[in-house]
């Protein structure tokens, strides 16, 4: 499934749940030793994989016992660059010269 913007949380937290399960069971794990590497309860753990859990510290720390660090620093890059943003925070400025001006820029 692809997460887009439209994508609910409660579908967003079932998916992500979801796809923490299949890491944990493709590295050999129990979600008892995925739990303990994490410094997580095992409840806890079972919330997040039912998708009935969103606390960001517990992922970081499932992550992170994953050895999936690239994730949590993808989460927000820490330099992000919009197109968007830039364009619109730049300033348009008259032109200095001639003292010619287009029809709309007159007062």
């Amino acid at each position: 499934m692809r997460i887009d913007r439209l994508t609910p949380t409660k579908t967003i937290l079932r998916e992500l749940g979801k796809r923490l399960a299949n890491v944990r069971k493709q590295q050999g794990l129990s979600q008892e030793n995925l739990a303990a590497a994490a410094g997580v309860g095992v409840a806890t753990l079972r919330r997040i994989e039912d998708g009935r859990d969103g606390k960001l510290g517990s992922w970081l720390r499932l992550l992170m016992a994953l050895q999936m660090e690239d994730a949590v620093d993808g989460l927000v890059p820490e330099d992000f660059r919009s197109p968007l943003a830039e364009v619109k925070g730049r300033r348009r400025t008259k032109p200095q010269g001639d003292g010619f001006v287009w029809g709309d820029e007159r007062p």
